[in-house]
């Protein structure tokens, strides 16, 4: 499927980390979600029943990076993910972007951060 709603740069502060400073300062962390789905019966009708909300899929990761606490940055997409596969059907899979700018790396560095892509049993 080739059809995608598409949030990227989603800026949350969480507490997330492995070291105990990271639990009590927190730090911020950016967020993108890729939701594959069939786009054409909402491209048709011009009806948002007929999709997924981008404000509900933004709703969805702010709310898990900001009132859960992981120690890793997988966990908390994977929670993500797997939050949005059960919460909407109609979505094939769904790619989420953890980046986290103020890593605690003894280096310069730009960030860190993972993508996981999970798909809905018996989608391609």
């Amino acid at each position: 499927m080739s059809d995608h709603i598409r949030v990227e740069g989603i800026a949350v502060f969480g507490r997330h980390g492995v070291l105990p400073e990271e639990e009590v300062l927190g730090q911020r962390f950016y967020l993108g979600l890729d939701a594959e789905m069939d786009l054409a019966p909402a491209g048709r009708s011009d009806d948002v029943a007929h999709t997924v909300s981008y404000a509900d899929l933004t709703a969805i990761a702010v709310t898990l990076a900001t009132e859960r606490r992981f120690k890793l940055i997988e966990a908390l997409a994977e929670s993500i993910a797997g939050e949005i596969l059960a919460r909407f059907p109609t979505i094939a899979a769904i790619t989420v972007r953890v980046d986290k700018p103020s890593a605690p790396v003894p280096a310069i560095l730009e960030r860190v951060g993972v993508t996981i892509t999970r798909r809905r049993e018996g989608s391609r």
